[in-house]
Formats: C-alpha cells, sequence, structure tokens
C-alpha cells in the first residue's frame, strides 16, 4: 500500500536521486591525478576552451597539469579522433573551477551521471507505467559500480550513455504520438468512406527531431552514437509498419517502407549531421586546429566534379577520414583490454587508477595499502542483468511484446555493433553506452515475474514470495555495492582488503 501512495511517487525517486549524488560527489576531487584517459581527454578540453582546438602538450605533462601547472600546453595542434563535445562538456567545469582543479575535470560527468539516472526512472515510468519499477531501475542504476566510476573519471563515455538514453526516450514519446496521429487519419479517412490505402505520410513527428537532436549529440561525443541513430532508425520502420498492420492499412509493410520511411529519414538525420557538424564550430572558426588547412597544401584540394567544394569542408572530410582510419585499425595492445565477448560476464574490468604504498607512506596505516579506482560493476547487479536480457530474447521470440523490443533495441545499438572489432583494443567500460538498457531488461523481467507490469506476465500469482525474494536480493545487491565502494572511489584501503575483491582471477 505504501509504495502505491502519493508520497511514495516523489519520495521514491527523490531518495534515488540524492543516494546517486551522494555516491557520486563524495570526495570527488580524489585523487588529485589524471586518471587513465583523462590524460587525454582533460588536456585536451582546457586547450579546447582555451584556443577552439585541441592543442599539444610537452612531455611528462601530467604531473605538472596536476600540480596547477595547466598553461604550458603548445599553440601546435593535436590529432584527436574524438568529435569535440564531451570534450567541450568537461571544459565547463575546469572554467568554472579552474583548470587545476580535479573536482573541476569531473564535475560535469558526475552530473551527468547523477542526470542520467532520473532520466531511466523517467523512461521506466513510462515503459512500464510502474514507480515502482520506476524507482527499482533507478536504485539499480544509483548503486551500480560501473555507472558511478564511469560518473567519477572524466572520460567520454558517460555523455555517450546519456545522449543516448535520452534519444531513447524521445523514441519511446514518439511511439504513442505516431499510434494517436495514425488512428486519428484512419478514423477520418473510414467516416468520408474511403479506403486508407497506404495511409498517411506522418510529418509532424516532433520527439522524432528531439531524437535526431539526442543521437547527434551522442555522434558528437563518440562515433558510436552513430550505431545508435541507425540501430533507432531501422527500429523506426519497423515498428511504423507494425502500427500501419494494426490499424488496418492494407499495404502496411510497403507504405512504412516506401511512404513514411522517406519522411522519417528527413526528420531524423539532417538533425542529428547539423548537431554534429555544429560540435565542430571550433575547428571551423579557427585556423589552427588539426588539418584545418589540409585542402590548402600542394596537390591536397579535390578536383574534377567536387573541385567547388569549400577548403575547409574538404579538410574536415579528410580529418573524419583519418580519425575512421585510426578507430578500425587500432590494435595496440593494452594490459586491461577486454574482448566484446567477455563484456557481458565483465570477465575484465578496467583498472582506472592503481597506488600502492607502505605502512607510514601517504597515511598508510597497514604494512601494505591499496588507492584503486576499478571499473567493477556490482557482481550482483550485472550478473542478473545479463540472465535478464537472455530471457528477453526469448520473450520476444515468443510473445512479441513491444517493452521487450525497445529494451533489446537498445541492446543492438550499443553492444552488437562491437562485436564487428573483436580484434580492435577495446575496453569493458565502453558497457557504460548499455548498461541502461541491460537495467531495464532486468527491471522489465522482475516486473514480469511480479505481475507489476500492466500486458506483461501471467499476473501476480506467488507476489508476496516474490517481493520477499526481492528484498533479500536488493539488500544483498546494496551491501555488495557497500563492500566495493572503496575500490569505485580510490579510498586507501590496506592490500588484503583489495585482494578480498578479487573474486575472478582476470580482475587482477
Amino acid at each position: 500500500m505504501l509504495l502505491n501512495s502519493r508520497w511514495f511517487s516523489w519520495a521514491g525517486p527523490l531518495a534515488v536521486t540524492a543516494l546517486a549524488a551522494i555516491l557520486r560527489l563524495w570526495n570527488l576531487g580524489s585523487p588529485r591525478s589524471l586518471v587513465f584517459d583523462e590524460t587525454f581527454y582533460v588536456k585536451d578540453a582546457w586547450t579546447l576552451f582555451t584556443n577552439g582546438y585541441e592543442s599539444t602538450w610537452p612531455d611528462k605533462a601530467d604531473a605538472l597539469f596536476a600540480s596547477g601547472h595547466t598553461d604550458i600546453f603548445t599553440m601546435n595542434p593535436a590529432f584527436v579522433v574524438h568529435p569535440p563535445l564531451g570534450k567541450w562538456l568537461i571544459s565547463l567545469g575546469m572554467a568554472a573551477f579552474g583548470p587545476d582543479s580535479s573536482w573541476g575535470w569531473r564535475i560535469v560527468t558526475a552530473v551527468i551521471g547523477v542526470l542520467a539516472v532520473v532520466l531511466l526512472m523517467l523512461i521506466a515510468k513510462k515503459l512500464f507505467g510502474s514507480t515502482v519499477l520506476a524507482v527499482l531501475a533507478g536504485f539499480l542504476f544509483a548503486i551500480d559500480g560501473n555507472a558511478i566510476v564511469m560518473s567519477r573519471v572524466a572520460l567520454l563515455d558517460n555523455s555517450v550513455m546519456f545522449f543516448a538514453l535520452l534519444g531513447f526516450g524521445a523514441v519511446l514519446l514518439d511511439r504513442d504520438w505516431h499510434a494517436g496521429r495514425l488512428d486519428e487519419w484512419m478514423a477520418r479517412r473510414r467516416e468520408a468512406g474511403r479506403e486508407p490505402g497506404w495511409g498517411p505520410t506522418l510529418w509532424w513527428r516532433p520527439w522524432l527531431l528531439a531524437a535526431g537532436l539526442a543521437f547527434g549529440l551522442t555522434c558528437s561525443v563518440k562515433w558510436s552514437g552513430l550505431y545508435f541513430l541507425a540501430a533507432f532508425g531501422v527500429y523506426l520502420v519497423v515498428v511504423d509498419a507494425l502500427a500501419r498492420r494494426r490499424a488496418g492499412v492494407a499495404f502496411w509493410w510497403s507504405a512504412a517502407v516506401l511512404k513514411q520511411a522517406p519522411a522519417t529519414f528527413l526528420l531524423l538525420v539532417p538533425v542529428a549531421v547539423t548537431t554534429f557538424l555544429l560540435s565542430w564550430t571550433g575547428w571551423f572558426v579557427t585556423s589552427a586546429g588539426f588539418y584545418r588547412n589540409w585542402a590548402a597544401s600542394p596537390g591536397a584540394a579535390w578536383t574534377g566534379a567536387l573541385a567547388w567544394v569549400p577548403d575547409s569542408v574538404q579538410s574536415f572530410w579528410h580529418y573524419q577520414v583519418a580519425a575512421y582510419t585510426y578507430h578500425v585499425g587500432l590494435a595496440t595492445p593494452h594490459p586491461y583490454q577486454a574482448n566484446p565477448l567477455t563484456w557481458l560476464f565483465m570477465i575484465r574490468p578496467t583498472s582506472m587508477y592503481y597506488r600502492g604504498s607502505s605502512l607510514g607512506e601517504n597515511g598508510c596505516d597497514f604494512s601494505t595499502c591499496s588507492e584503486a579506482i576499478t571499473g567493477i560493476a556490482n557482481p550482483l547487479i550485472w550478473w542478473a542483468a545479463t540472465a535478464a536480457i537472455l530471457y528477453l530474447v526469448y520473450r520476444l521470440a515468443r510473445y512479441r511484446e513491444w517493452q521487450v523490443g525497445l529494451i533489446l533495441m537498445g541492446m543492438v545499438a550499443g553492444y552488437l555493433p562491437w562485436l564487428m572489432y573483436l580484434g580492435r583494443t577495446v575496453f569493458q567500460f565502453y558497457t557504460i553506452a548499455f548498461e541502461p538498457y541491460l537495467l531495464l531488461g532486468l527491471t522489465c523481467a522482475i516486473g514480469i515475474f511480479l505481475g507489476l507490469v500492466p500486458g506483461l506476465g501471467d499476473g501476480a500469482s506467488g507476489r508476496r514470495t516474490g517481493i520477499r525474494v526481492l528484498v533479500g536480493s536488493l539488500v544483498a545487491a546494496a551491501l555488495v555495492s557497500a563492500y566495493f565502494y572503496p575500490l569505485w572511489t580510490g579510498t586507501q584501503t590496506s592490500f588484503l582488503f583489495w585482494q578480498l575483491h578479487i573474486w575472478l582471477p582476470s580482475w587482477r
């Protein structure tokens, strides 16, 4: 009764949001050194903010930067392979708190992590129609280690996750919008005594414009956002076809592909492309960015039918081709690289930071101490979510439930493309891009078993026992998060304490 009260509908989400904020913001400035790929993104962010383009730094600049010498960059352009938006976001915190503030490096990423928890709860409420399940999804996201670590280091992947999730939410909202407008059109057609034929071409779909913007922002952080744009573009064509079939359109498939799909493309893709190009404004309006003047070098400019293309556009295209070539060819061995086939089982989590010390050093009170930031997800949550996704694949094949299909499409967009790059140097922390859909899958499976999702499952048989099991599982998950939290935040512990968290030999 309490969980269904109006009080819980506000208190539950607020409590989860507060918990997410505490876990992400507590002692955020520690360690006061550049962690893992912060060595690239933080320094790039500062030169981007200062010069309008990413610049080079002298050798061994990390220690100097962390000690406050933040003006030692050069004016020479640096070759960077990721679009600028994520670094612009990081630079906002540095501009507000100073470039020498480790809190400033990370604050925007942490805020994005908190907002992602809120967004996931809103999506879960819309998807499942249950405040209880919305709070459950948010709670799992709030306490999971992968999400906490990726919110506490100034990397780009948290922003990829957030903007992709925004696009996912916009596609979800478009479902009802599209269905309502299609039903209205069909009703008017039938009242007029006319055959629906191929059905309408619906041009005014504001949530698709929003999805295009969100996926464009995702691409503006990392190119992997393109997978979300492409996957949900295909998804929209399929669900539009199914909606026309349900509405009674005779030529529902051909109508969706030949009539509505071009309109959907024009609503989605140009907005995304424009957003991506705008994110490069600093490169276009300055003259010193990497490859900025490539087309002006002897023999480089295009000839023939493309000779009219402005030099800046030619140079930009050349830059993007070079970045793409780098991405697909990256195969530099790294001790913490993880094959995408192992991601769902969390075989090789990424060590972001480690510092060992002995008694008396750096405040160490044990014979040996450890300070670690390791991207280990909460094992109970992660492995349960993996099992839930496999179960949902079965349910989709058997029952064709739209909620299940939408969740799995998030997994398709965020995970499956990486299976094309099994030889590439990639890391477990990339999974943050699709973690929200893992947790939605787990939440959905729980809702099905407890009979909490209208239209899914067979009712509430055994609900009392199921609730007891769920509560016990959530308590266990919370305790596991508390147990691992020091390894997610760089907190100094004894070396033995660190060893007790190595549940698999490959976690070392």
